[in-house]
């Protein structure tokens, strides 16, 4: 049975973030309820739960998007408030949404500078193309992205190339600590899907950035995490280093809980269907997974 009070992995390592008692509400809902996570230097953290578990909240509070009601973060051990989303960049905390924020008829090192162009001029300012494009290429080949051309509109990149760019332009930032990832392996193919899985690995041990993914997919987040914390009605409720759970176990373990939300009288925020649903979907990833 799942506790309600997480089970803490050791923290022996020092954590480039913290998350102490963060609580949060809209209007009558609860959507965090004293969460407290931590993510070290250099790791990936897979982030699990139903849809309305808080994962997205939690999320949106790490970029600076929501304020929480109450609870205090720290980075590298220093307390920090964002006041808004680009506060939160600057701080070194960059994330990439599923609808990646690309544009289709810009070229690849376009996208990778956009918004960050480097231009000259005065009153009139003009982009510098040539220090942009050999910027990009140098960037994408240091973490190992191929793409056919950085001139080609990322219109005509696959799936996970076009993945790969929104995960470089984020990352090609300074002072960038933590990369927050929302489903970021969503709807790929096995090549496509391990093509980010070993960028997202490559960051990691090259650069020391942590990363925070969201994926529904336990197998994908087996491949590519160091620990997973399970969300669940806005409380963190399990925190595993890899090594300590088992894919079977993870699975067994969440349908077990949504059997007891299920026979537990409605609280507005979970349905029968829902869960059910989420079920059926959870496992039946799992078998395509491993049928491939």
């Amino acid at each position: 049975m799942m506790p309600n009070v997480a089970t803490k992995a050791p923290t022996d390592v020092e954590d480039v973030l913290r998350i102490e008692d963060i609580s949060m509400s809209f209007g009558p809902v609860t959507a965090l309820r004293n969460v407290d996570l931590h993510l070290r230097r250099g790791e990936v953290l897979g982030l699990v739960g139903d849809n309305g578990a808080g994962k997205s909240t939690l999320v949106k509070i790490l970029t600076g998007l929501y304020k929480p009601d109450h609870g205090r973060i720290y980075l590298d051990g220093e307390e920090v408030r964002f006041r808004s989303v680009q506060d939160a960049r600057e701080h070194g905390i960059e994330t990439v949404f599923q609808d990646l924020a690309l544009v289709d008829e810009l070229s690849v090192y376009h996208n990778l500078f956009l918004n960050r162009e480097h231009t000259v001029g005065g009153w009139f300012r003009f982009l510098k193309n040539r220090s942009m494009r050999a910027a990009a290429r140098r960037y994408l080949d240091e973490i190992d992205v191929d793409v056919p051309s950085i001139d080609v509109p990322v219109a005509k990149l696959s799936g996970g190339q076009r993945q790969a760019i929104a995960v470089a332009r984020a990352t090609r930032q300074k002072n960038i600590r933590i990369l927050l990832l929302d489903e970021p392996l969503a709807a790929m193919g096995a090549k496509e899907t391990s093509l980010i899985i070993q960028l997202i690995k490559g960051l990691c041990h090259q650069t020391d950035i942590s990363v925070i993914v969201i994926d529904h997919n336990y197998t994908h987040l087996f491949e590519v995490c160091d620990r997973i914390n399970v969300i669940q009605q806005g409380r963190v409720t399990l925190d595993k280093n890899l090594s300590e759970i088992t894919l079977e176990e993870l699975i067994e373990l969440m349908v077990q809980s949504y059997r007891r939300e299920i026979a537990q009288p409605a609280t507005g925020t979970f349905s029968e269907v829902s869960i059910e649903t989420s079920i059926e979907v959870t496992v039946a990833n799992q078998s395509v997974q491993d049928a491939d």
